[in-house]
């Protein structure tokens, strides 16, 4: 193993896997903690996927310094560790105590920061954070009914999160390219810096800033950051890059969509997907909370819809109708009723001879592996930028997209079965 990385969420982690992948590392993503067991042997990198994004600090905290420690003693001889390009995040955490205890863990001098996707149209610009073309906090993560981002200032944001100093590389660094990139952060390092918000408009600004930083023992960013990082390795001759294949086979098997996510990208998924006829079922969290729903009634319907199709699942919803919901329940009870029905669903309908899986939604992807006991996947063909088919190591042959919320075009829930055979 030449790279150990850490997602704080199912779906970061398999958009991360994705990104090494297609730059030419063998790469296996693992689900929660590693043990013993888990096969981390005879790969290039290692992306362990905890649920760790809206968790108590400690609790990440703790997962994810027991990952590093099973990565490290693997081979690992750098440390990623890769939250959400929308910086998914509260003033008490959980990305600033967890990059601060891995920074630690390893005796790094500085790490970049950077969740920068341009092909998802995340960029950062003078450390603020964009979506589209609005600043973060004006766009809908504002309303994000676990981590809603009100400010765009990375420095900021993430030093409300840890003690240690937060400085800027700014784009006019940036942009002279991997030399300038990796003296600004020496020259941060120097002036008593630990974090460094780093610019990126570009694929490009993100080799660079991958190449400036390959003699760091601690990287932390989006999955862009990543592309830039196998080249590191290559050029040490230490890896020998693979080409990634372009179809999935798949085992025979009905396809089921199961959506928990109420992003504005899923929300038109799900408008899509109902558009062009695919049966659907909505999930009413009051009326499970009732007891007037449970995941039997659900997959009950599912099992008899024409077997031609895919069967779309979902609780997404619009942000007015998603809060009133949680007045009623509670937020945290609301979000964790809405997933347990979700895996339930998907673990009933699994046993009924579903076999391909789009799960959307980073809480909901969790849930359902979760519930399925999938403990390792390989990673596969991309359907859109940061979303592959993935297939279990389990022998039961499923084969999942985990997608996360903000993620794909809006036919996603129809093409992705394109790339299966």
């Amino acid at each position: 193993m030449l790279l150990g990385c850490i997602a704080d969420d199912l779906t970061g982690a398999t958009d991360l896997a994705l990104m090494l992948t297609r730059h030419g590392m063998r790469t296996v993503q693992v689900m929660g903690v590693p043990g013993a067991d888990t096969p981390i042997d005879g790969v290039d990198a290692v992306v362990v996927a905890l649920k760790s994004r809206t968790n108590p600090a400690e609790e990440a905290i703790r997962w994810s310094l027991e990952s590093a420690e099973t990565l490290l003693a693997g081979g690992a001889r750098q440390l990623f560790f890769k939250y959400c390009s929308t910086f998914d995040s509260t003033d008490r955490g959980n990305i600033g105590p967890v990059a601060e205890a891995l920074l630690e863990k390893v005796g790094g001098e500085i790490a970049l920061v950077c969740p920068a996707f341009p092909a998802n149209r995340r960029t950062v610009y003078l450390g603020h954070l964009f979506a589209g073309d609005v600043p973060l906090d004006e766009s809908p993560m504002k309303d994000h009914p676990l981590t809603p981002m009100r400010d765009s200032n990375l420095v900021r944001v993430l030093q409300r999160q840890t003690r240690l100093r937060v400085g800027l590389v700014p784009y006019s660094v940036v942009d002279q390219g991997a030399d300038a990139i990796r003296a600004a952060l020496a020259r941060a390092a120097t002036g008593g810096m630990r974090f460094a918000v780093t610019d990126a408009v570009s694929d490009r600004h993100l080799v660079n800033m991958g190449a400036a930083a390959t003699d760091h023992a601690l990287v932390t960013g989006g999955s862009g950051v990543a592309m830039g990082l196998p080249d590191n390795f290559a050029r040490k001759g230490l890896l020998k890059k693979t080409e990634p294949g372009w179809r999935m086979s798949a085992a025979k098997g009905r396809a089921l969509i199961v959506s928990g996510s109420c992003s504005e990208a899923t929300r038109g998924q799900v408008r899509a997907a109902e558009a062009a006829g695919i049966p659907s079922f909505k999930v009413d969290p009051l009326a499970v909370a009732q007891g007037r729903l449970a995941a039997t009634d659900i997959a009950s319907w599912a099992a008899r819809q024409p077997a031609s199709r895919p069967v779309l699942v979902y609780s997404s919803d619009e942000p007015a109708n998603v809060r009133a919901v949680q007045t009623e329940l509670g937020r945290e009870a609301a979000g964790a009723l809405v997933e347990r029905e979700l895996a339930a669903t998907a673990m009933a309908l699994v046993e009924k001879g579903f076999t391909r899986l789009i799960v959307a939604g980073g809480e909901t992807s969790g849930a359902v592996v979760g519930a399925l006991g999938v403990r390792a996947i390989e990673i596969g063909p991309e359907i859109d930028p940061g979303v592959p088919w993935t297939r279990g190591l389990d022998g039961r042959g499923l084969v999942l997209a985990l997608k996360s919320g903000n993620f794909g075009a809006p036919d996603f829930f129809l093409k992705a079965w394109d790339l299966l055979e």
